[in-house]
């Protein structure tokens, strides 16, 4: 079962759950799934790791939404324009006129300008480190002005990203840090928190939600879930309204058991196998810092039968040494694409020809072999517990790479434990959905104990760092797309890691209780309802309750 991601998966699901009540009677309510929880904690503070992922877009509406299946269209929330400098080192919000708190408080630019001074004063409440990008925020009527220590022009969506909370209530608090917000005054369209147990929570209509006139959902009412079985039985008794669960045989478990099943797959990111280049076993360190073991590697591992296999057809291969693939390929250098392309396509034998001629033998006849001074190699290859497609990815990748001769083995875990060995740099190999390129690549974000998942292989490179940064000191396409063909020459002469496929997003969709689902006939944008997918708040205002 993957749970995402953009930047990590969580793993969506809304519904209704079947029992009559009073109060159901009285409200119409989809569920949602937003992650697996052994128990819920009640925390709804934006700027926590461990916050109920109903908090950011539900709770605390964005600036802006920008729509990424329709090239970053920006859709104005609680602003209602933004606008550049010619130099790009200047961000101007104008903030959206009679916006209220829950509470019935103005919402203010001062809400802004607070917000952001409040995570340059607790930068651990800060992952995306702005600091290095906003030198300076300032407050003019109602417009929120942001000076940058650069030109930059993704400054917009990065800043949207971040959340604003209420100055009047969180000027109070003293430990920001370590405040579960259990009680939210928010911005958005579900502030309310009706319910709340361990193993369910309601969460409603915000009284005082500026855009009620669009908002057709009463609630949302979230049960705890536990792991990817529990979901799945829910699944197809038609509990649930929206899933983005991957579901093996999609149109014979689900789709086949009720006519108003359905689903829509759109193109997603590039899922790679991550090597971390600082692991500290010795021989393993010494083989992933190897680019002909690296390449080697890639060259084991059979892209289509794992497609096949572990996602059920549901995904192109991905033989783009840079990870672009096709849902990127319009900023693919084809020349690079090609050189690369064959490190990138499954061949057994030129697998086992390279790492022979790169020194890696088999000392010790166990069938394995070792390093080119004599070390071993034993990778584990990690993957979360419950995400059921990167399991079997893993799996499949562990059976492929052994034939090639390389001591590998599968390793699950809990996710918390998954992402701190790649946050301390204690892992070999990890399989993970993608982002590029920023994210992914610059090594900025392999500092610190908040940095993004995609950064984890600790691969570095002082010319890659210098091209990332001016892609976004410009706004001309043309001039992007040069610099963008440089950056992926580094990738892929590098092999930093090991693109299998490019995904899908699972989506699907229960019209028995709701109209206005987005879908292949009406595709207004990502339809996934986890965290960091901010266009689920677009989604659910144009859901309505059937009569």
């Amino acid at each position: 079962m993957s749970i995402n991601k953009a930047h990590s998966l969580a793993l969506i699901t809304l519904a209704t759950l079947c029992a009559p009540t009073t109060f159901a009677a009285e409200k119409n309510q989809l569920t949602i799934v937003a992650d697996f929880y052994p128990t819920m904690i009640r925390n709804f503070n934006p700027y926590l790791a461990t916050n109920l992922r109903t908090t950011t877009d539900f709770i605390y509406e964005p600036l802006v939404v920008f729509n990424q299946m329709h090239g970053n269209k920006p859709v104005m929330r609680l602003a209602k324009n933004y606008y550049m400098s010619d130099d790009l080192k200047q961000v101007t919000f104008e903030i959206r006129d009679g916006v209220k708190w829950s509470d019935g408080t103005p919402f203010t630019a001062d809400d802004v300008v607070y917000s952001f001074q409040l995570i340059h004063d607790k930068p651990e409440l800060d992952p995306k480190s702005m600091d290095r990008w906003i030198k300076s925020i300032h407050q003019q009527d109602n417009k929120v002005i942001f000076e940058l220590t650069e030109a930059n022009s993704n400054l917009p969506f990065e800043i949207a990203s971040i959340p604003i909370v209420p100055k009047h209530i969180w000027k109070d608090i003293e430990k920001p840090e370590l405040f579960t917000n259990e009680n939210p005054v928010g911005s958005g369209p579900f502030t309310e928190i009706d319910t709340f147990t361990p193993q369910l929570y309601v969460q409603c209509r915000n009284p005082n939600y500026w855009d009620n006139d669009n908002l057709e959902v009463d609630c949302l009412r979230v049960p705890q879930i536990a792991n990817n079985d529990q979901l799945l039985n829910k699944i197809i008794k038609s509990e649930l309204d929206w899933t983005s669960a991957f579901i093996p045989d999609v149109d014979a478990l689900y789709v086949a058991r009720n006519p108003n099943h359905k689903y829509w797959y759109p193109a997603a990111s590039t899922q790679s196998f991550m090597m971390n280049f600082k692991t500290p076993h010795p021989g393993n360190n010494e083989a992933i810092n190897n680019l002909d073991f690296r390449r080697a590697l890639s060259m084991a591992i059979d892209r289509q039968k794992i497609i096949d296999v572990a996602f059920y057809g549901n995904g192109i291969v991905n033989d783009y040494a840079s990870g672009l693939g096709k849902g990127l390929e319009f900023w693919a250098d084809k020349d690079i694409y090609n050189q690369y392309k064959g490190f990138n396509t499954y061949n057994i034998d030129n697998a086992k020809a390279l790492l022979a001629k790169a020194g890696f033998k088999d000392i010790d006849g166990d069938g394995y072999v070792e390093t080119p001074t004599g070390k071993k190699i034993e990778i584990a290859i990690q993957s979360p517990t419950g995400w059921t497609d990167f399991n079997n990815t893993v799996q499949l990748g562990v059976e492929q790479l052994q034939i090639a001769g390389i001591d590998v083995k599968a390793k699950t875990s809990d996710f918390a434990v998954y992402n701190q060995a790649m946050t301390n740099g204690t892992y070999d190999m990890a399989s993970d959905p993608y982002r590029y390129w920023n994210s992914a690549y610059h090594s900025r974000y392999q500092e610190g104990t908040s940095m993004p998942r995609f950064a984890m292989h600790f691969f570095k490179n002082a010319d890659l760092d210098q091209l990332l940064d001016n892609f976004y000191k410009t706004a001309n396409q043309d001039e992007q797309m040069v610099i963008a063909h440089k950056i992926q020459k580094i990738i892929a002469e590098n092999q930093i890691t090991i693109p299998v496929m490019s995904g899908v997003d699972v989506y699907q969709f229960n019209e028995s209780r709701y109209t206005g689902w987005w879908s292949t006939e009406n595709p207004k944008g990502r339809p996934l309802a986890w965290a960091g997918v901010p266009e689920r708040l677009l989604h659910v205002l144009d859901l309505k309750p059937k009569a």
